[in-house]
C-alpha cells in the first residue's frame, strides 16, 4: 500500500504543464520556414486574382486579397497571437472545471472521514465488535476469559486476524483501483499534451499552407483540432467532478444509515464503489469522443475515428484488466473469510 501511495501524480501533471511552455519556444523555429511557404503562396494568390479581373475587365476586389497578409501576421507572431490568445480563451474554462473537481474532492474526504468515524463508534458500541476495531478492548476481553476459555480466545484471535485481512484486502483494492483511475487520467493528459505540442510547433506550417487555393480550409481545422484537444482536460475534470459527486451522495447515505441504524452492513456500498471505479477507469477512454461532440473538427473524421479507436481498445484492457484483478481478490477474499 505504502507503494500505491508514494506516487503523487498532481506533480505529473504539473509536469506535463511545463513541458509544454518549455517547448513553445519551438513555434519561432518553423516561422522562418512558414514565412517562405506562405509568401510564395500570397504570390500566387495575389497574382491569379489580379490577372482573372484584369482579363474579365472587372475591378480588382482589394479586400480578399488581404487575406495572405493578416495569415502572414499570424505566423509571424504565431506563439502570442494565435496560441496565447486560445489559451486565455480556454484557460478560464480550464480552471473553472478544476475547481469543481477540487470542491468536491474535499467534500469526499470530509464525508470519508466522518463515515470511517461513525463505523468505528457502531462497532465499539457492540461489545461481540468491539474488539476487532481497539486493541484496549481486545486485551480486556482476554484478561477476563478465564483459563477454561483457551477455544473462545483462540476463536478471537482468529476473528480478529480474518476482520484485518478483510480490511488489509479492501484498503489495498480500493487504492489500486484509484491509482489505475488516476493513471488513467495520466495517460489523457499525457497524449493532450504531446497533440497539443504538436499542433502547436507545425501551426505556422498548417497557416502557411492554407495561404495556397485548395487548402484554404486547413487553417479553419487546425484551430477546430487545436481546441478540442484542449478540451479533454476540461471533460475529464468533468468526468472526475461526476464521479466524485456520486461518490459523495453514497457516503451521504452511508452516514444516514449508520447514524439511524447502528448495526447496517454497508459493504454494499464499498462494492458499489468499486464497481464505479471500474466504470470511471473504462469511461475516462472516452473523453477524447466527448471532445468531439463540443467542436467538431471538419475533415477530421478519419483522425476522430483512429483516436476513438486507441483510446477505447485501452480503455478495454484497463477495464479488463480491473475486472480481473477484482474477481481474483474478491474471489481470494471470500475463501479467507469462510
Amino acid at each position: 500500500m505504502p507503494m500505491l501511495c508514494a506516487i503523487d501524480f498532481s506533480n505529473l501533471h504539473t509536469i506535463l504543464r511545463s513541458l509544454y511552455d518549455e517547448m513553445m519556444p519551438l513555434c519561432s523555429d518553423m516561422a522562418g520556414v512558414a514565412q517562405g511557404i506562405a509568401g510564395l503562396g500570397a504570390l500566387f494568390y495575389v497574382a491569379y486574382r489580379i490577372w482573372r479581373s484584369l482579363a474579365a475587365a472587372e475591378p480588382v476586389d482589394v479586400f480578399p486579397l488581404l487575406r495572405p497578409f493578416a495569415i502572414g501576421l499570424c505566423i509571424m507572431f504565431f506563439p502570442s497571437i494565435v496560441l496565447g490568445t486560445i489559451n486565455s480563451v480556454m484557460s478560464p474554462i480550464v480552471q473553472g472545471t478544476a475547481s469543481m473537481l477540487e470542491g468536491q474532492t474535499l467534500d469526499m474526504q470530509k464525508y470519508r472521514e466522518e463515515k470511517d468515524r461513525l463505523e468505528y463508534e457502531a462497532m465499539m458500541k457492540d461489545p461481540s465488535t468491539a474488539y476487532l476495531v481497539d486493541d484496549a478492548e481486545f486485551d480486556r476481553q482476554i484478561d477476563e476469559l478465564g483459563v477454561t476459555e483457551i477455544g473462545t480466545a483462540a476463536g478471537m484471535y482468529i476473528e480478529r486476524g480474518m476482520y484485518k485481512v478483510k480490511k488489509a484486502i479492501q484498503n489495498f483494492f480500493r487504492e489500486l483501483l484509484e491509482m489505475l483511475f488516476q493513471a488513467a487520467s495520466l495517460t489523457i493528459d499525457t497524449i493532450r499534451t504531446f497533440f497539443l505540442i504538436v499542433l502547436a510547433i507545425l501551426g505556422p506550417i498548417a497557416f502557411a499552407l492554407s495561404v495556397w487555393d485548395g487548402f484554404q480550409s486547413t487553417l479553419t481545422t487546425w484551430i477546430q483540432r487545436y481546441i478540442q484537444t484542449y478540451l479533454w482536460l476540461p471533460v475529464a475534470d468533468l468526468f472526475s467532478t461526476i464521479l466524485a459527486k456520486i461518490q459523495v451522495l453514497m457516503l451521504q447515505n452511508d452516514i444516514s444509515e449508520l447514524t439511524n441504524n447502528p448495526n447496517v452492513n454497508i459493504d454494499g456500498s464499498n462494492i458499489c464503489y468499486i464497481i464505479f471505479m471500474v466504470i470511471g477507469i473504462v469511461g475516462y477512454f472516452t473523453i477524447p469522443t466527448v471532445s468531439g461532440w463540443i467542436i467538431q473538427a471538419g475533415g477530421a473524421g478519419n483522425y476522430n475515428r483512429a483516436v476513438n479507436n486507441t483510446t477505447m481498445q485501452a480503455g478495454s484492457m484497463a477495464g479488463s484488466i480491473a475486472g480481473g484483478v477484482a474477481g481474483n481478490v474478491a474471489g481470494r477474499a471470500g475463501k479467507l473469510l469462510k
